[in-house]
């Protein structure tokens, strides 16, 4: 089975909790265990000093709300993307939450996760 196969509600459930942890894991500036739910290919790719650099510099990255909002979801090939509309508790507006989630040796792991 891949996660593609899954219902939405089956996809939701995996994905939420995984998204809430990156949102608290990301404001204490935390990048092991942000990390923990990555990967392979996501965490090599995911350079432990530049992501430090960031979680210090950036406002929005420290100062994220749990006040989220599930928008929808897009399934394509072996992954499922899991769009959220997140605030800051500092900045004013709203950011796009990009979550990949994918199969990893029968484990769902996250393949991708953005703020735009």
């Amino acid at each position: 089975m891949t996660i593609v196969e899954k219902t939405d509600e089956e996809i939701l459930a995996l994905a939420h909790p995984m998204w809430a942890d990156l949102i608290k894991y990301s404001n204490e500036q935390n990048y092991g265990a942000f990390t923990r739910n990555f990967s392979s290919t996501l965490i090599r790719g995911a350079n432990e000093i530049e992501m430090g650099k960031q979680f210090a510099r950036s406002n929005l990255a420290k100062n994220l709300s749990d006040d989220y909002q599930y928008l929808g979801m897009i399934r394509r090939g072996e992954y499922v993307t899991v769009l959220y509309k997140v605030k800051n508790t500092k900045d004013n507006g709203e950011w796009l939450g990009r979550l990949v989630l994918g199969y990893e040796k029968d484990k769902v792991k996250i393949f991708g996760c953005t703020l735009f």
